[in-house]
């Protein structure tokens, strides 16, 4: 069977929606589908919490939100596509406002705005710790007035369609029947956002498993900055659920065993202009995170069943403040660890939270795949750099989902009608049912999937070396082989999650592979990327972004992108504290 469109969005989150509507509203006449294997709302955008970035206050510049994301990201940004987007940001913030998105208030009703990590100015706006949630209820209930958006909810896309350098469609599983699709289109735009789930900590939800990064590394595009994963500094120890940066912005602090807030003996940059950003704990979180990493090294780490984590302490904020400023944190604790944060200290540890890497894109979204785009964490154009500042990637998502909507409905203007590559599309379907009626031998997936966890989280972690690299890319290309022997137990076709579980699986293992195979490249220390052997940063050979290419003969082929730079040049990191 087969379905056509003119737009295919594949993800269904914040940057699918926002991509949607921006086709809808350039050109009603265009059909859009959204197809995402969870039901919009369950999309891992909900799960933001503290807040977006964008220039409202009074004292606040343009040119310092653009500088701080620029220093922020160590010098790797596309210092073009950080102007443009600090200069929308703002636009599409107060587009929400107008669609409803009930941002949090000052006493005299302007929008409040908190401060939050590496950001020397006033600039989050939030919606009390559930800022996520709220964006993408209003997405998704502006999506609903436009009636030429179709929504394929609960279907998997296993392949996108190139035939001669083109994108043509995708095929997809719907996974309530099992049935296999073709569903053909003009332009595609990838919005599946992260891949967190290849590391066995991570503020990810499971659903972020890197699908649209394979399916555009197996098409053709090359992915960009892979080595450079964002961990966050206060998730919860067992499950990784992420404890927000609001929690510090509002006045939280990291103590270690000894009641300690030892951030004050490490170099997070120079005090800030704003006093009220002098907070340590609100230095970036690639910083936070390899402070934490000293600290058990030092001992001075609090042992837990679920391994070492420091304190979080927000006890001396009061149950009124917490209460009103930030009241999901307090859910999560009573929820998930039993305790109250307004008598209690709070364990964290660091956690896989972000990909800066992911399809490369220009600043429209474009990939060099012709008629395919990609926007959000999926996507790399790049504004984050190595290293990624709190409050960046919601307004991220927003402005790059609305250029990809529009780049998208300019393409299909000058685009002949997609016709079905019939040969490709039937070789995935017997690829499809081969998978689903292999017998699964002694071998498990969950054994797989452990093992790649494990190997990114011991060789790719926080801190990396040449050995550790090697090593994780050896169990790696041992993990690629287990896979390709894996089946299924469950052979039906009525929501086979199983079946599903083993595609996300294979999409994580060559995404790990990209990770691994970059920074062992990358040999110089910059951002979230720290290698113990090479321990400074390297302008000279690395200033620019590494493109990884697929290779079927073995790790992928990757080449570096000099770093477009406008009028910051390369200088020391500093930050407020």
């Amino acid at each position: 069977m087969s379905a056509s469109t003119d737009v295919l969005i594949v993800g269904g989150g914040g940057a699918g929606l926002r991509a949607a509507i921006a086709v809808a509203e350039t050109d009603p006449r265009l059909r859009v589908a959204i197809v995402s294997k969870v039901y919009p709302m369950r999309s891992h955008t909900v799960s933001a919490e503290g807040g977006a970035a964008g220039v409202i206050g009074i004292g606040d510049t343009l040119d310092e939100h653009a500088y701080d994301t620029v220093s922020g990201g160590d010098w790797l940004c596309d210092q073009e596509a950080v102007e443009l987007f600090v200069r929308e940001a703002p636009r599409e913030l107060l587009r929400l406002e107008h669609w409803g998105c009930p941002w949090s208030r000052e006493g005299d009703g302007r929008v409040a705005v908190r401060p939050f990590g590496g950001m020397k100015r006033l600039r989050t706006w939030f919606a009390a710790d559930k800022t996520g949630f709220h964006l993408l209820h209003t997405l998704f209930q502006t999506s609903l007035s436009h009636p030429g958006v179709e929504r394929y909810d609960e279907w998997f896309v296993t392949r996108l369609l190139v035939d001669d350098g083109r994108v043509r469609g995708v095929v997809a599983i719907d996974i309530t029947t099992g049935r296999v699709e073709t569903i053909t289109a003009r332009a595609v735009i990838l919005t599946t956002g992260g891949c967190g789930k290849v590391f066995p900590f991570t503020t990810n939800a499971g659903i972020k498993t890197g699908d649209g990064m394979a399916l555009a590394y197996r098409a053709g595009a090359p992915l960009k900055d892979m080595e450079f994963v964002q961990y966050h500094p206060t998730g919860l120890p067992f499950t990784g659920i992420l404890i927000t940066e609001a929690a510090r912005a509002e006045g939280g602090w990291l103590l270690n065993k000894d009641g300690y807030r030892y951030l004050q003996d490490y170099d997070l940059g120079t005090p800030s202009p704003t006093p009220v950003l002098r907070s340590m704990e609100l230095g970036p979180r690639d910083r936070l995170s390899q402070a934490f990493v000293h600290e058990v090294e030092k001992g001075r780490a609090v042992d837990s069943p679920y391994g070492p984590v420091v304190h979080l302490d927000l006890r001396h904020l009061g149950a009124r403040k917490i209460d009103a400023k930030i009241p999901f944190v307090r859910e999560l604790c009573r929820d998930y660890e039993n305790i109250d944060p307004v008598t209690d200290l709070v364990p964290v540890r660091p956690v896989v939270h972000y990909m800066m890497g992911g399809v490369h894109t220009d600043i429209d979204g474009a990939t060099p795949v012709q008629g395919l785009f990609a926007a959000g964490e999926t996507a790399c154009v790049s504004i984050n750099g190595a290293n990624r500042l709190g409050s960046n990637s919601l307004p991220e998502l927003l402005v790059f989902g609305a250029r990809a909507g529009v780049a998208a409905v300019e393409h299909c203007a000058r685009a002949a009608p997609a016709g079905e590559p019939a040969a490709l599309a039937a070789d995935e379907r017997r690829r499809i049912e081969t998978l689903r009626r292999r017998e699964n031998g002694r071998d498990s997936l969950a054994a797989v999937r452990t093992g790649m966890q494990r190997a990114l989280e011991d060789g790719a972690g926080i801190y990396r070396s040449a050995d550790s690299l090697l090593k994780a890319g050896e169990t790696l290309r041992e993990l690629q082989e287990r896979y390709a022997r894996l089946g299924v137990r469950d052979h039906s076709t009525t929501f086979n999650t199983e079946l599903i579980a083993l595609l996300e699986l294979g999409n994580m293992l060559d995404v790990a592979e990209t990770i691994v195979r970059c920074a062992l490249l990358r040999e110089e220390s910059r951002g979230a990327h720290q290698r113990t052997d090479f321990p400074r940063r390297d302008d000279r050979r690395f200033l620019a972004n590494s493109l990884v290419y697929r290779q079927d003969d073995g790790p992928g082929r990757v080449e570096y992108l000099p770093v477009r730079i406008t009028r910051w040049p390369p200088a020391e990191r500093v930050y407020g504290r």
